[in-house]
Formats: C-alpha cells, structure tokens, sequence
C-alpha cells in the first residue's frame, strides 16, 4: 500500500493505552514519516494531543481537534469553529432540567462546575487539568472576551439521563451541533459544520486527494472518515457500524492494532 497522508483517531484506536502509545507504535510511525504525512484527528483539545506528537516525533504536522472544530499547525490557527453562546445556553438549561454536568472546551481551555469521577478520569487519561466555576460564569468571561462559544461540550449524567436528553438535544438543535454518544453515560458535542473528515479536506494540498488518506478509528465520530478516504481501517475493539463500513479490520487497540497494520502493508 502508497498512501501520501495516513489519520488516526486517538481514544481506543492507536492510543494502546488510555493514555499513551506504545514502543512499537512510536517506531512504526517514526519508520514511514518521511515519506507519509501522519495526522492526529481526535475529539481532544490541543494539549492533550501534543505531548503524543512529540511521542510520535510528528511535531512538524498539524492536528485535528474536537473533531474538526479547530485545525492547529504548531501555534498557528488554520481553522476553528464554535458553537455559539446562545445554543451554549439552551444546552445547559436542557442539561440542567436532566441533572447533567457540562464541560465546556476552547481551545486549550477546559471548565466544569465540580469534579466528579469522569472528570478525574479524562484528568488522568488525557493529562490535562480543567479549571473548577459555574458555567454561567463562564458563559459571562467568554462573552467579555468576545470568545464566540464552545470548540466541544462534554454531557456526563447517567445512562437514563443521557437516554433522555440526547432526542431532546436532536430536536431543538439538530441544524447547529452533532451529536455523539460516547458511552452510555457520555454525550459529546461538536459544531454541525465540521467533521474530521471536513477538517482532513482542508488540509489537503494541491497535489492530494482524499484517495491519497489511510485512516483508522473506532467510534461513529470516525465512519464518515473511514467511509471517504481511499483506505478507511477499524481496529478491532470498534463498533459494528464502523467495522460494516471500514476496508480494513486491525487488531484491537490494546494489542497495537494500528501499528501492527503499517508494520504489515505500509512500505516506507
């Protein structure tokens, strides 16, 4: 296989770990960067994707984050959308009625009102640290600051709150987020527009196309990226969905799927 551009998602795809690569993932990518441009392409902020960059001796490429909101090439900002404060609000008065938490995102900014389990576990596995107010308030900071809203918003409640609020969410606003079910107990949201496949587009050069791309993933965020590349590849832990639609199945993360398929079909 010749690919010019090679995406992974992060999260259960070639993270082996919850929070790191292994050995022989770092030295796959390491063997064929020089002649493949490797894309990290995650629901993730910034600085929870740059210290695996530096891992993966890829620092030099840019990166996708919170699923195409906001395209980064070191400090330089190629792309960023935001879903704005006023669809921000009626979220949180949804989530509230549901006895949701909310974590909002920009940039490398992260905020939740309070801790809780899932947040000391996205503490622990993506090695960065929110900052603790009540939304409102930071609602009022954005607005001062002339911040339009939210790269990402994170939903933690329970497996019938979550059931509950998510055809809410659709129904009032289905023309300006996407909405992902995590797990059962975690919703993700991302401005409608974007993509990781819309954000991979943008990164094409003259010369590339979509049929030059391999990419891997595992979760619904990553189908429509697998579906469009010339070549989309599903480690084996993903779902149904995602392996019904991928060319290719790895091995599960946990057993480097995504490094044992480039040590097996990607020639440097």
């Amino acid at each position: 296989m010749r690919y010019k551009i090679l995406c992974s998602d992060l999260d259960g795809t070639l993270l082996s770990t919850k929070s790191d690569v292994s050995e022989l993932t770092i030295s796959e990518i390491k063997r064929i960067n020089n002649s493949v441009k490797v894309y990290l392409v995650s629901a993730r902020m910034p600085k929870a994707m740059t210290y695996l960059q530096k891992d993966l001796g890829i620092e030099n490429e840019p990166i996708v984050c919170y699923n195409g909101a906001l395209i980064l090439h070191g400090n330089a900002i190629l792309d960023s959308v935001a879903i704005p404060l006023r669809v921000l609000k009626s979220i949180y008065s949804l989530a509230e009625d549901h006895g949701i938490k909310l974590g909002l995102y920009y940039a490398d900014e992260w905020y939740v009102e309070e801790t809780s389990e899932r947040v000391e576990k996205e503490i622990k596995y993506t090695k960065a640290t929110p900052d603790f107010r009540p939304t409102p308030a930071t609602f009022q900071d954005w607005r001062s600051r002339k911040i339009e809203g939210a790269h990402k918003v994170m939903l933690m409640g329970t497996k019938a709150s979550c059931d509950a609020i998510f055809p809410e969410l659709q129904k009032n606003h289905d023309d300006a987020i996407a909405i992902y079910r995590s797990n059962d107990t975690l919703i993700e949201i991302a401005p409608k527009s974007v993509t990781k496949l819309s954000a991979i587009q943008k990164l094409l050069q003259t010369e590339e196309a979509l049929a030059d791309v391999i990419a891997f993933g595992d979760n619904y965020n990553d189908i429509e990226m697998l579906e469009h590349v010339g070549c989309g590849v599903a480690v084996g832990n993903a779902r149904t969905e995602v392996k019904a639609i991928a060319n290719y199945i790895a091995e599960e993360n946990t057993a480097h799927g995504v490094a044992k398929f480039i040590q097996e079909h990607l020639r440097d």
